[in-house]
């Protein structure tokens, strides 16, 4: 039921995801430059008046993002460009709120899931290195306090479009498709696809899942998968991860951890091992809990004391699906951005 390594591109080559966008005038991509070469690179970037996104074109499992102005400057954006080889694609620094948009796609027809956020910062108040994610959370209404329904109804048809492309382009696309977006002020913006289920974001969407999931599979298969097909309960959840001590840039391995009560959370584990009837950390993260409530407040409270259970050289971020992390990322609104609209290249009057 997933993609072919064809369509996968979507999420393996950023350029041809990019690329893919422009051809077809797809709404919110950011204004971007592909580069192949380091020295291409420094100029373009030395000639250009604002910051950068620094994304390397393959795979670099959530971690491989640069923010200039956030994560280094452009002397050390310059920098990490030639480590890494010069394959990159620069764009435009977006400022808003993130929030993931999943749906099944049988190459035709797609049925979307509830909205998630997720949190990528390793350490309390959205501080510290990006990770693969923290922890997320979803609401009762599938909805999220910042996305408007206007703004959801354009980043679903963003992902409506791109699967048209891909199909016009002999590339049907079958399987999950995760959309992370950015909401600015100019309405959603694509971060990047994914062609998967996120993590964590499927552990808030799954447990929710009131449909058949064969059913589902075989949808995609044969391409004639309805939204009748697909059924979520209206309930709340709250993920937090559990990691080694110096995750993400130094992680702690090999060390012991207990798990203590953790009542009626779903527990996932993750990068851990077990040795002579012990858990050991490895060098990623190393489980997760998952709340399920009601209410916001009830998954939070769930997921929170089981996180707490756990013994050993870990941490968690204790924030993530409180109300107070809510209602400021509620307020965080009326960043600037360049502009909006299609896809396009960053043309030399915005350097």
């Amino acid at each position: 039921m997933g993609p072919t390594r064809a369509a996968a591109r979507i999420e393996t080559d950023k350029a041809y995801c990019r690329r893919l966008m422009e051809r077809h005038g797809i709404a919110g991509c950011p204004e971007y430059h592909v580069c192949h070469d380091p020295e291409e690179a420094r100029r373009f970037i030395e000639a250009y008046d604002g910051d950068l996104a620094i994304k390397p074109i393959g795979l670099t499992g959530g971690k491989g993002v640069r923010i200039m102005g956030e994560h280094v400057d452009a002397a050390g954006a310059i920098e990490y460009i030639r480590q890494i080889g010069g394959d990159v694609v620069l764009e435009e620094r977006l400022f808003g709120e993130e929030f993931t948009l999943q749906a099944f796609v049988d190459g035709e027809h797609l049925v979307p899931m509830p909205l998630v956020q997720d949190h990528k910062r390793a350490y309390e108040g959205d501080v510290g290195p990006n990770t693969g994610g923290m922890g997320s959370y979803s609401l009762p209404d599938h909805m999220l306090p910042f996305v408007s329904r206007s703004d959801y109804k354009k980043a679903l048809r963003i992902m409506e479009e791109t699967v048209a492309a891909m199909r016009d382009e002999g590339v049907p696309y079958r399987g999950i498709l995760y959309g992370q977006f950015m909401n600015t002020d100019t309405g959603p913006k694509v971060i990047e696809f994914n062609a998967r289920f996120g993590d964590p974001e499927a552990m808030n969407v799954l447990p929710l899942l009131e449909s058949d999931f064969s059913r589902i599979i075989t949808g995609i298969i044969q391409g004639n998968l309805a939204p009748s097909d697909v059924r979520f309960a209206h309930k709340a959840t709250v993920c937090k991860y559990l990691v080694p001590e110096g995750y993400p840039e130094a992680p702690v391995a090999h060390q012991p951890l207990t798990i203590g009560d953790y009542s009626n959370a779903l527990l996932y584990y993750a990068n851990v091992e077990e040795r002579g009837g012990m858990l050991y950390t490895l060098t990623s993260r190393t489980l997760a809990f998952v709340g399920v409530g009601e209410t916001l407040e009830e998954a939070e409270a769930i997921a929170e004391k089981a996180a707490s259970s756990v013994s050993g050289r870990i941490f968690y971020r204790r924030d993530i699906g409180t109300r107070d992390n809510l209602e400021k990322r509620r307020l965080h609104v009326n960043y600037p951005t360049l502009n909006g609209g299609a896809c396009e290249r960053l043309s030399e009057t915005k350097r």
